[in-house]
């Protein structure tokens, strides 16, 4: 005899009540990776300001430290035993351009030059911009407050060069950081950049010029490389020792050569404005502070972006009174 087995099933309400606990268990995950989510991207924000300043700091520390450094071979027994045209120049034998004219306004061996609330770069060798693959480089201010920009003007040796060659023993360079306005996925802001060149001169040329290519090996130049995107303000000021402000002009080099040191603003704003100031009450203001210029406000969506400011002085090593000149 075949017996027949009722198989077990559930009931429409028990699938319904399923339904709604996992509905209900859905959105609760979804609402956790929702606030998990913002809070990561404002933490990565958040740490992204504070590295675009460590990693610019540091390097703009480092050039000014070094503006006006000049390289002395000294007296060597071994290299005055040389014949006359095989030996190398006790001092920097290069050519100075003081700069104080307006047509030698872009050769100046000043060794600190400030241009205040100028984009681009003042001495850049033609009119082509740098091209920022994923960019656009437009040419408008975001805001009327930024950015300064400064060159910074110091000397090496090369030690590679060939006696009796009629190459450079003594070499010198100039660096430049200045600002940019850029857009992507029609969202404006400024970048930094900054450009190397070499002063270009043989040994037995009494002129030379600066170029950006045909530098010496391991010493690449550049018209303009971007350092850090998302730039709100840049700002220098250069201070003498009584810790009064210099005007920095290349035309005026008594005054460059009284410096001491210079102080540094650098302002970096996140990447989006999600988690940031969301909720603002219309009109609501915020206000970012820069080194000799008034503080500068930012209202409606732009003010929902988180802006970090830092600032700093860094000292001239290389500057005590005594021009770079030979």
């Amino acid at each position: 005899m075949i017996r027949t087995h009722q198989n077990a099933g559930v009931s429409l309400i028990e699938m319904l009540i399923g339904i709604v606990i996992s509905a209900i268990i859905i959105g609760a995950m979804y609402t956790t990776y929702s606030v998990i989510n913002q809070t990561y991207s404002r933490v990565s924000d958040v740490a992204g300001i504070s590295k675009s300043g460590r990693d610019i700091v540091s390097m703009i520390m480092r050039d000014v430290r070094m503006a006006g450094f000049k390289y002395y071979y000294g007296y060597n027994a071994e290299n005055e035993a040389r014949p006359e045209a095989e030996r190398i120049p006790r001092i920097d034998y290069l050519q100075f351009v003081p700069g104080d004219t307006a047509a030698e306004e872009k050769e100046s061996h000043a060794p600190v030059v400030i241009y205040r609330n100028r984009l681009g770069d003042a001495t850049r060798l033609s009119d082509q911009d740098p091209v920022v693959p994923g960019y656009t480089l437009i040419d408008e201010k975001i805001n009327n407050v930024c950015c300064d920009q400064i060159h910074i003007v110091y000397g090496d040796f090369d030690a590679n060069a060939d006696v009796g060659s009629g190459e450079q023993f003594y070499t010198r360079y100039k660096i430049s950081y200045f600002a940019h306005a850029m857009q992507k996925d029609n969202d404006k802001f400024y970048g930094v950049f900054r450009s190397k060149k070499y002063w270009k001169q043989a040994i037995d040329d009494p002129d030379g010029e600066w170029v950006v290519n045909n530098c010496p090996p391991d010493n690449d130049c550049y018209s303009g490389q971007l350092v850090r995107e998302y730039l709100s303000d840049m700002s220098f000021v250069a201070m003498d020792k009584f810790g009064r402000a210099v005007d920095a002009d290349p035309k005026d080099p008594e005054n460059i050569y009284d410096i001491r040191s210079v102080d540094i603003t650098l302002t970096f704003r996140s990447a989006s404005k999600s988690g940031f100031f969301k909720n603002l009450r219309q009109g609501t203001k915020r206000q970012i502070l820069s080194l000799g210029r008034e503080a500068t406000e930012f209202t409606g969506e732009d003010a929902a972006f988180k802006r970090d400011p830092i600032f700093l002085t860094v000292h001239t090593r290389n500057l005590g009174g005594i021009g770079m000149t030979n």
